[in-house]
């Protein structure tokens, strides 16, 4: 038994998570890459290993000759050292000789040794790559090593991880040994073999960081339909139960906040608007713009757009400052939205039809009870702070994502 290589073998696999198959294949060429350096050829060595006790032997095929040839005694054995290893043999059978790695010279005992290196090193990398391949997708915490320049090197237990400038919130800081949660990407192909990628600011870090705190999600009864951000400011997040028993935002910020407070603290402060999804597109829309108050939704799904009317005092609620809430829904929804006041609405005569159909009177009645909740919808804009103080953007209209784009 080759005791030493088995505890070699065991120590790998035990902190490296290397198991032993590649090593014994990487033993297995390098010994038959010295033979080839030592004696020109394999085509008459056979190399073994036993991979349970870690015992390996090498032997070198000759055949029995009168006398050996020139040049050939890597290949002919005179019929005296035959009989040394097989009494039986005679002149023309095979014999085969046992081989000393010792004997190799260095060079040869060298660049063995390389191949087992390298393929350890390959095996290493490979290993740690299976490890964070398996957690794409997942949040992971990690330990700040360094920071430079607006990059930050995170220490992720098995390997290294650099958190771009990028993938950083804005206006959060790092320091050296502190303890940060990440969203682990996926692996990508780096310089020096593959690379942990790592953000902080995708909309799939809140998916997750509410999937850790909601067990509703992780049992399956609360759903996050859609989902869109912009990291450090706000974020929009559209939810469903399946079962009617349950309220999917509630269940989602916990009594007295106590689910949604640990991520808003996470996100150092990023507001969080959870609405109710809907499969009409209209109310959809509608709960999408919350904390407005919305008069009317006309949705064009073949142009996947949607007109909203609210009341004037909503107006600037509605678009949010620097067009934030209206940009937010319509990636939540999909849709491009055209947001237009109740008075731009009436001037544009797009009320006609309604109250051609139903009298002016009830419009007037709606919008009234619309405009008394205005002021306060302040309240409800996002968990964590109020919206106060919005600004009217330039133009009503929110483009929906294009294809492939991120929330």
């Amino acid at each position: 038994m080759n005791k030493e290589l088995m505890e070699a073998l065991d120590l790998l696999e035990k902190e490296k998570g290397i198991s032993r198959d590649p090593i014994f294949d990487a033993i297995d060429a390098s010994l038959k890459k010295a033979c080839t350096e030592m004696y020109g050829t394999t085509d008459n060595i056979d190399v073994s290993i036993d991979r349970e006790t870690c015992d390996y032997r090498i032997i070198q095929y000759k055949t029995v000759v009168e006398s050996v040839e020139k040049g050939k005694a890597n290949a002919q054995i005179t019929l005296e050292k035959a009989r040394e290893i097989d009494p039986a043999a005679g002149y023309g059978d095979t014999v085969g000789v046992e081989l000393k790695t010792r004997e190799f010279g260095r060079i040869a005992a060298q660049n063995a040794k390389s191949i087992i290196l390298q393929k350890i090193r390959e095996e290493e990398r490979q290993t740690v790559a299976d490890y964070y391949n398996a957690r794409a997708h997942e949040i992971m915490t990690g330990i700040v090593q360094r920071v430079n320049n607006g990059i930050v090197s995170i220490n992720l237990g098995k390997a290294d991880a650099v958190l771009k400038a990028e993938d950083i919130i804005p206006g959060e800081t790092f320091e050296p040994t502190q303890h940060v949660k990440v969203y682990v990407v996926g692996m990508r192909d780096g310089g020096k073999g593959p690379r942990v990628e790592i953000t902080r600011t995708k909309p799939a870090m809140v998916r997750k960081l509410f999937e850790m705190e909601v067990s509703e999600m992780r049992e399956g009864i609360v759903e996050i339909k859609a989902i869109s951000r912009e990291a450090g400011s706000r974020t929009k997040m559209a939810v469903w139960s399946n079962d009617p028993n349950i309220d999917p935002i509630g269940a989602c910020i916990g009594v007295n906040g106590s689910r949604i407070n640990p991520i808003v603290n996470e996100l150092h402060g990023e507001k969080i608007d959870i609405v109710q999804w809907n499969e009409n597109p209209a109310l959809f829309v509608e709960n999408a713009l919350s904390p407005a108050k919305v008069v009317a939704v006309a949705v064009d799904e073949d142009e996947n757009s949607a007109l909203v009317v609210v009341p004037d005092n909503q107006l600037s609620l509605a678009i949010g400052m620097k067009g934030q809430n209206a940009r937010l829904a319509a990636r939540l929804t999909g849709f491009k939205i055209d947001i237009k006041s109740e008075s731009q609405a009436r001037d544009e005569g797009l009320f006609d039809d309604y109250e051609e159909n139903y009298g002016e009177e009830e419009t007037y009645e709606e919008t009234a009870e619309d405009g008394d909740a205005g002021e306060d919808a302040g309240e409800d804009a996002g968990y964590g702070d109020e919206y106060g103080g919005e600004e009217e953007a330039p133009d009503g209209a929110a483009d929906a994502p294009e294809d492939g784009e991120e929330a």
